[in-house]
């Protein structure tokens, strides 16, 4: 598989495009702002986006979302828990001076235990709430790779310090993670750098308690 990351907006959220070697297809995980920015990576990789895929609607996530997905016409896969945060995404802001950015009613939801055949990938969608409540994690098996969305850092984990947010349930969230796919697959987080399963189960403090 083909990744290509985009660092976008003031709070640093990772965009990904992702894509078969080869192929002319593409998915965009999570859009958080600097929608001409994606554009232009999107027409340079030479790809159409299959879909549009959001792991959550924190405003860092989905800013980009609505011009992104009228300019290519790619159909907007939102957790179905929170596709009203989508709608209304100024109505989430958590501090004043950012946007405007504009809301879209998702044209697919998500649950977690689906299987999406998208831009020549088989994805499964994992349900992995705790940092909000309808969080989704994108598994890519053949890769193998995870879009974790704010589940899973390098060296750290999601906040639950906020509405809808809860550790321990974050925590099962991660543990469902490390028991489902190998220590090699690599972990393509909303903030930071990728790492992988093994690593972050071997290194991070946070990931701790579940060994006890």
């Amino acid at each position: 598989m083909r990744v290509r990351a985009f660092t976008v907006g003031p709070f640093q959220e990772n965009t990904f495009l992702i894509s078969r070697d080869g192929s002319d297809r593409a998915v965009l995980i999570d859009p958080g702002d600097e929608p001409d920015l994606l554009l232009g990576g999107i027409e340079q990789e030479g790809v159409t986006l299959d879909a549009i895929l959001i792991t959550h609607t924190d405003v860092d996530h989905v800013g980009a979302v609505a011009p992104v997905a009228r300019a290519t016409g790619a159909p907007v896969y939102c957790p179905k828990l929170e596709v009203e945060r989508l709608a209304d995404i100024m109505a989430h802001v958590p501090m004043p001076g950012l946007g405007p950015y504009e809301g879209y009613q998702a044209d697919e939801t998500v649950e977690g235990g689906e299987q999406l055949q998208l831009a020549g990938f088989d994805i499964e969608v994992v349900f992995t709430p705790g940092h909000t409540e309808g969080h989704v994690t994108y598994a890519f098996p053949e890769g193998p790779a995870i879009a974790s969305g704010d589940v899973l850092f390098q060296s750290s984990v999601g906040r639950t310090d906020r509405p809808n947010g809860d550790h321990q349930t974050l925590m099962r969230s991660i543990a469902t993670l490390l028991e489902r796919y190998p220590d090699d697959t690599a972990v393509l987080p909303g903030h930071m750098g990728a790492t992988t399963l093994g690593h972050e189960r071997a290194t991070n403090p946070f990931l701790a308690e579940l060994s006890r």
